[in-house]
């Protein structure tokens, strides 16, 4: 493996964790580590999402930083009498891309490995061959013989099942490979704000937030928010890279290296003009690369958050990412660290006149 530098060994750590909607403790307790040495206080809020204060100015307005802890995966629903698993998926999957794929799942005894098995092809007709496997005909196999045997290790329904990858420096080094980008990014981009505010003045105070259970509808992020009562807040996740074979600017216009992006409308929210005319003025001032795109469905943490309490400005600042949604997910660095060099610029200048601007202009 390629020596990773600090920075490189904070991704590693974080996107292979473990963390379903639901069972976000372990990415919790890492995100927990690295975000404390620039923490004034650190709580959680009743579903467990993690929150990060730091304060400059109390005075001043308050804003919020919020990366999702949740990975999509699985969760075992039932052992059969031969000692497969049946299992749920928990946030969306594809089905063309779960068969063969090595799994864990995390029991009250341990880890254990299984793949992701189906019929095999040779004994299906051949329109059945044609078509995908459907999720409900897949099952995990553990090389157990009986569903006492499978008891015996330790899997009981309910347990996490999460996609088996490890953190992968590419060829071209700027080019990261992992599973759970969607969004330990975030949660990292997070981090690394409240560390360049670290021993800095800033007329705020900042909450870097690892939600909860974002990818079965945006739900920690409502808890979260309604915690914090944020005036301005920012959802930091993953978006599409259109830069495949394929894909079309019309589809997808993101591509990987040329900058966060700033999300125009999605599903669960039209971002808040005055908001993101502030950013991107900032950016433009500093000459920190960006690209704009919008997305007819999905949504992120801004979704909830721009609904809390009386409502607060909010946008999503993605990264983008090819292949979320699968076993191992590939986003390009220079978008990461102009991420965080973007947001903790405009939350040195979000004072209360700049907030008062953006909300009644």
């Amino acid at each position: 493996m390629k020596h990773l530098d600090e920075n490189l060994t904070m991704l590693k750590d974080l996107t292979d964790a473990k963390g379903i909607p639901g069972n976000e403790q372990e990415p919790r307790s890492i995100m927990k580590k690295y975000i404390e040495p620039y923490a004034d206080e650190i709580e959680t809020d009743g579903l467990g999402s993690l929150i990060a204060k730091k304060t400059g100015d109390s005075g001043g307005p308050k804003i919020m930083v919020a990366g999702h802890l949740d990975e999509v995966g699985f969760m075992i629903t039932q052992i059969d009498d031969k000692g497969f698993l049946r299992f749920q998926t928990v946030g969306g999957w594809w089905n063309q891309v779960m068969l063969a794929q090595r799994v864990t799942i995390v029991t009250a005894k341990g880890e254990i490995t299984g793949v992701i098995g189906s019929k095999p092809p040779h004994i299906l007709s051949a329109e059945a061959r044609k078509k995908p496997v459907e999720i409900k005909d897949m099952f995990i196999d553990i090389g157990a013989s009986s569903k006492e045997e499978a008891r015996e290790w330790g899997v009981c329904p309910g347990d996490m099942v999460v996609p088996y990858f490890e953190f992968t420096v590419m060829n071209n080094e700027k080019m990261l490979l992992a599973k759970a980008w969607d969004n330990r990014i975030g949660c990292a981009i997070a981090i690394d704000v409240l560390k360049n505010l670290k021993g800095e003045n800033h007329p705020n105070t900042v909450y870097g937030v690892g939600t909860v259970q974002e990818e079965v509808g945006l739900r920690g992020a409502k808890t979260a928010a309604n915690k914090i009562t944020p005036d301005i807040a920012f959802a930091v996740d993953v978006g599409i890279a259109g830069d495949t074979p394929g894909v079309s600017d019309k589809e997808a216009q993101g591509k990987m290296g040329e900058g966060p992006q700033i999300i125009l409308y999605d599903a669960s929210m039209v971002s808040h003009k005055g908001l993101r005319d502030f950013v991107t003025g900032i950016a433009d001032e500093l000459g920190i690369p960006y690209q704009f795109d919008a997305m007819p469905g999905g949504g992120t943490d801004a979704g909830s958050t721009h609904l809390a309490g009386e409502g607060a400005p909010s946008l999503a600042i993605t990264i983008a990412t090819r292949y979320i949604h699968t076993h191992a997910a590939l986003l390009h660095r220079d978008d990461y660290e102009n991420a965080v060099k973007l947001i903790t610029e405009v939350v040195k200048r979000l004072d209360k006149e700049a907030v008062g601007k953006i909300i009644f202009d």
